[in-house]
């Protein structure tokens, strides 16, 4: 069987798209055949501008193993930028799979396009399309764009090349339970609910307290700073709330970075400190140093269907876990993770409040960290490809 294995994002970039993906590659290449091959497609890490780091543009791993990575154009997180960032990688893609033939395309895409390209290249070879979707694009989109022409043009151009990609594909994972009902249009994919995982540099650290209770307890939150997060909605008014008793510290980068800023420096706060993206090591020890973790989701819609890979980095410690997220997180959130301070997303009043009335706790989330273990779910996600493409 010869696979092809698309994806954006890689090691080493630092993502969830590139965490899920590199895992999910090693434990697949366990399972091959001596006459399998697999070609994996991606890019140069790009997902931080302020996080620098060089891969091979061309590496075999051993007889019938390679990767390729495409180098893009820098985008800033900008929408422009993205466009002519994947229209690089559409291209390049497409021309290094020109003379080969393939049985089975796997594609995993939180942005649409990476799977349009799967299913693209699926029906040119005539392979089997197994797509992986981490989000759900066109709604996203249009739900963060508030304009009514902007979103018809979108709706226009999204909504056939989303209705070819997911018609073309015979099985779909979807990373959320939250997207089923988006997706039962789509009646002729099979689907699974492989989620993302814990990976194992979380699971195997050893869980250090803070010997040393500082005057102010420590809120971290690292990731992504971007429209989707709208730390830029909460952060500046709640540290403002708790500037007598807790500081924050975000690690991260991203389109709405400048938006946080900008409200920091309106509002003269001192207890926040930010930091560039770090390294997945260095980002352990900010941890091990926090005293809560932090997640937030803006207010939209469409932000209820999804669950945040960064949970399951966060379960992994024993803190507890201010998430401010509604519909399908919260759900899961509710059901899966003790010592937790749920709140409405962007409503720092009531975050306030539960902050000032939690009597503080450190608590080990055994059952949890079981049930999500990344190299269980990549088992099981693996055996369902190897069988798909057998089939």
């Amino acid at each position: 069987m010869r696979i092809l294995f698309l994806t954006f994002y890689f090691e080493p970039d630092l993502c969830a798209g590139s965490f899920r993906n590199t895992s999910l590659f090693k434990e697949l290449i366990q399972h091959l055949k001596k006459e399998d091959i697999i070609d994996v497609i991606t890019t140069q890490p790009n997902r931080y501008d302020s996080f620098k780091v060089k891969a091979k543009d061309k590496e075999k791993l051993e007889k019938g193993i390679t990767i390729n990575r495409i180098k893009i154009p820098e985008h800033g997180s900008g929408i422009v930028g993205q466009i002519k960032s994947f229209k690089q990688f559409y291209s390049k893609a497409l021309e290094l799979t020109k003379n080969n033939e393939y049985d089975l395309v796997y594609a995993s895409s939180s942005r649409l396009f990476t799977a349009f390209l799967g299913a693209k290249i699926a029906r040119k070879k005539k392979a089997k399309l197994y797509l992986d979707i981490r989000d759900i694009f066109r709604e996203t989109i249009t739900d963060l764009y508030k304009n009514k022409i902007i979103n018809l043009g979108l709706n226009l151009f999204l909504k056939p090349v989303e209705n070819y990609t997911f018609g073309r594909a015979k099985h779909i994972n979807l990373v959320s339970r939250g997207f089923e009902s988006y997706f039962k249009k789509y009646k002729n994919a099979r689907y699974s609910f492989f989620t993302n995982g814990i990976d194992d540099i979380f699971l195997s650290i050893e869980r250090k307290e803070k010997k040393h209770q500082e005057e102010k307890r420590m809120i971290v939150y690292g990731g992504n700073i971007g429209e989707g997060q709208g730390l830029d909605l909460i952060i500046p008014e709640i540290a403002e709330k708790l500037s007598k008793t807790h500081k924050f510290l975000i690690i991260g980068d991203g389109s709405a970075k400048h938006k946080l800023e900008e409200k920091l420096n309106c509002k003269k706060i001192k207890n926040v400190e930010l930091l560039p993206p770090v390294s997945r090591n260095q980002l352990i020890n900010y941890y091990q140093e926090a005293d809560y973790l932090f997640l937030h989701l803006n207010k939209h819609k469409a932000f209820e269907r999804v669950l945040p890979s960064k949970l399951f980095e966060y379960g992994t410690f024993n803190k507890p876990i201010i998430a401010g997220v509604d519909g399908y997180a919260k759900i899961f959130l509710e059901e899966n993770m003790p010592n937790l301070i749920l709140f409405e997303p962007t409503n720092s009043k009531e975050l306030s409040y539960k902050m000032k009335s939690y009597s503080y706790q450190n608590i080990e989330r055994v059952e949890f960290k079981k049930k999500f273990s990344r190299s269980e779910i990549n088992k099981k996600m693996t055996e369902s490809i190897i069988l798909f493409g057998n089939e």
